[in-house]
């Protein structure tokens, strides 16, 4: 057990190093600095981001990492991808100018970039303000090089142990004088003492719970879930909230071209035409957006929409005019079309017809606004909209420029969307039925996470943005999250605050998420769930592994977990009881008898028998109803459990004596009581599991694992024949009348009946 527990503390010291030194692994590349003027044409000089220090002078441009947190000095077209940070897809448009107003979110200040993004496009220069550890990235590093929050299975284990501690440092003395006071041999009272407090101790408890967590395990990674750290498993089943980010969990991760649309909302093929010659003949880079159009034309098979065309010219894309244009011929009359694709407000200034039915009318400001309405309406559905115009050209010209973006035919808009996955629906509904609540914590607005809710039927209600979370102290997110369901806006440290506020709040909490702003939510959770694809970051932090980044996955783990946690506590509460009993039963002997009632290698022969029973009880099945719900420790219904139950064996075990005592004569015959006593306990003991371990009748509604069976019947068949054995002479027991098995027959039946019918009311009273 040392080596066990020495050898787990060093792995997970080593993968919290791990962690770290992915971090650290990312400043290993060059920045371009300047620091003070030199003699060659270009002032700026490559150095390791190590040696940053505030004040440096950084040069950005793109495909760069962000080397430090940086203030931008001057900004061209400077777009960063920040979604690692912050969970937003799309890249964020930084400038070198400050923002005049108010600012809720710190990743949304325009003028200043964080280390852990990179460039897209554009360039700029800024000034380093914070490096290394003091950026926040490296407060996220810390965060997760940190000591680990115990879980809810490390509080409960501890509860449980100091519960037998107590109970262990009360019964062993009171044993101790009782037999010194009455026997006058204190030497054997010590011993006798001593083997007690290890039949009280429940030594074969770390066994069953790490074969028990080793067993989930396997049969999870069946499921194509990966278990890092074992004790996560119980915590999975204990789980009644789970808190998941939303791209890739709740969504399919990817753009796709949902809607193309003419100016009135109708369905148009003309406008996906045109989207599509547009894509398909730009020689710039393809963002997603234009991948989504070429995929989506693929997928209808309607390749041949771009047959008959030929490209002529091109006026590339920039961020000042947020628009780009492609002309073509068509080969059925040569005609030129000029075709631009855009931001909506963009194309708008550039029209002034629409083009609807083949008819082509002018825009005035009733058609405008109509636009504007209609792509608030999509925006609010959570789409991302591109307008589409195009304008017919001359034959005869021959070079075009930014200026013929003048005066286009607006023909419509498509739409993009980040769909929601076909099985978040039904897992949701799953892990709700198994009372699991889903939140969403997300980086991402408003608006897009609430209509990927609806879609998957969950029901956001009032949304809990970051700003506010930030306003809030402890105790008020704490009841405000406990009702909430849906966060959006959030920053890595306010994702790790709702979690612990959640656990303020008496949850056992679960976190699903992928990305570096998961980090310190991931380490935080009862069970930091992340998946192979993530970032190493997350998967560091992470205890569980999805292969398959789906709910769906991750409610078969659910159940996996609570299977494992119900055959924990079935020895839990079978040996609490028993022993509890047990010691009833020896203080009672102790004060009456002028003997000790059981030997000391007799109580640690009875001990290892019993405990030898037990190793089976991870094979053990578990019924349906028990893995409905969550099942979280409870201390006080297991102190209950073993106070009602326990005392019930000291009955038989009074019985037994007065058995031995008055119909065996066993007053001058110690050798006959203890030989009586150590079957009847030992019987007694093994056979209980049976009665514990489900809430319905034993052998009739509800059975046993055939391996638990197999050894329940070899442990009473070596207990019953023990006593006619050399080996049984050796440890002091002698061959019983054969009396004594129909009467320990007939108390083990009424003992089973008695027992049943006691835990069938104390579940209806304190339930399971």
């Amino acid at each position: 057990m040392v080596v066990l527990a020495i050898t787990t503390a060093f792995v997970q010291e080593h993968r919290s190093n791990e962690a770290a030194a992915q971090l650290r692994a990312m400043v290993h590349t060059t920045a371009s600095v300047r620091r003070s003027p030199c003699q060659s044409d270009d002032p700026f000089s490559e150095i390791p981001m190590g040696r940053l220090v505030p004040g440096d002078i950084v040069r950005l441009s793109a495909g760069d990492m962000i080397p430090a947190d940086l203030r931008l000095l001057e900004a061209k077209d400077l777009f960063i991808n920040q979604s690692a940070l912050t969970g937003e897809s799309m890249p964020a448009e930084k400038y070198g100018h400050a923002r005049t107003s108010e600012c809720e979110d710190t990743f949304d200040l325009p003028n200043i970039c964080f280390m852990g993004a990179n460039v897209v496009s554009g360039y700029g220069t800024g000034v380093v303000l914070q490096t290394g550890p003091t950026t926040l990235f490296g407060q996220l590093a810390h965060e997760i090089a940190g000591q680990r929050v115990p879980t809810a299975f490390d509080r409960g284990i501890n509860r449980f142990t100091w519960l037998m501690i107590r109970f262990i440092l009360v019964m062993v003395p009171a044993v101790f004088l009782i037999n010194g006071l009455t026997k006058h041999d204190w030497l054997e009272a010590l011993l006798f003492a001593v083997a007690v407090a290890v039949g009280l101790t429940p030594e074969m408890l770390p066994m069953i719970v790490t074969v028990n967590l080793a067993k989930g395990a396997i049969a999870m990674s069946r499921k194509k879930v990966i278990v890092k750290r074992l004790n996560a498993i119980q915590n999975l089943g204990a789980m009644d909230v789970l808190c998941t980010d939303k791209t890739g969990t709740l969504t399919q991760d990817r753009i796709i071209l949902k809607r193309h649309l003419d100016i009135q909302g109708n369905d148009s093929e003309r406008v996906l035409q045109y989207a599509f010659l547009n894509s398909h003949f730009q020689s710039g880079l393809r963002n997603l957006l234009d991948k989504a159009v070429l995929a989506h034309v693929e997928l209808e098979q309607t390749l041949n929409i771009g047959s008959g065309y030929s490209k002529l010219d091109e006026i590339p894309f920039d961020f000042s005019r947020r628009r780009l244009s492609v002309v073509v011929a068509r080969e059925e009359d040569g005609k030129h079309i000029l075709i631009c694709k855009g931001a909506v407000e963009e194309i708008f200034a550039a029209c002034t017809h629409y083009s609807l039915d083949a008819k082509v009318g002018r825009l005035d400001e009733t058609h405008f606004e109509a636009a504007k309405q209609q792509t608030i309406a999509l925006n609010s559905d959570g789409f991302r909209v591109v307008a589409v115009a195009y304008k017919e050209m001359d034959p005869s010209k021959t070079t075009y420029s930014i200026e013929d973006e003048a005066g286009l035919t607006l023909l419509g808009y498509i739409a993009f969307l980040d769909p929601p996955k076909e099985s978040a629906r039904g897992a949701i509904a799953a892990l709700a039925r198994k009372g699991v609540q889903v939140k969403v914590l997300t980086g991402d607005n408003e608006i897009i996470t609430r209509k990927i809710c609806h879609e998957v039927q969950l029901d956001p209600g009032e949304i809990l943005l970051g700003a506010r979370i930030a306003q809030l102290s402890d105790v008020e997110l704490a009841e405000i999250a406990d009702r909430t369901t849906v966060f959006a806006k959030l920053n890595p440290t306010q994702k790790e605050r709702v979690v612990r506020a959640l656990h303020t709040k008496g949850h056992v909490v679960g976190f699903l998420g992928d990305g570096i702003i998961d980090s310190p939510a991931l380490k935080a959770a009862d069970v930091g769930i992340s998946v192979d694809t993530a970032v190493d970051i997350a998967k560091e932090s992470a205890d569980i592994i999805l292969l398959e980044k789906s709910l769906l996955v991750l409610q078969e783990g659910v159940t996996e977990g609570r299977k494992v946690f119900a055959n924990i506590t079935k020895y839990i509460k079978m040996g609490a009881s028993s022993n509890f009993g047990n010691m009833f039963s020896v203080l009672g002997a102790s004060i009456f008898l002028p003997f000790l009632p059981m030997a000391p290698i007799q109580v640690l022969t009875n001990n290892l028998l019993y405990d030898f029973s037990q190793t089976t009880i991870p094979t053990d099945n578990v019924d349906e109803e028990y893995l409905a719900l969550p099942r979280k420790w409870d201390i006080g219904n297991i102190f209950k459990f073993m106070v009602f139950i326990g005392p019930i064996s000291s009955i038989f075990d009074y019985a037994t004596y007065g058995m031995m005592l008055y119909v065996f004569d066993a007053w001058n015959n110690p050798s006959l009581f203890q030989t009586g006593w150590f079957v009847e306990s030992l019987l007694t003991q093994t056979l209980i599991i049976h009665i514990i371990r489900t809430a319905r009748i034993p052998f009739i509604e509800s059975h046993a694992s055939p391996v638990l069976i197999a050894t329940t019947v070899i442990i009473c068949t070596v207990g019953m024949t023990l006593p006619f054995t050399w080996a049984g002479s050796a440890l002091g027991f002698v061959p019983l009348p054969w009396l004594y098995w129909p009467l320990v027959a007939a108390m083990l039946v009424t003992y089973a009946i008695l027992t049943h019918l006691v835990k069938v009311w104390f579940i209806r009273k304190w339930g399971i």
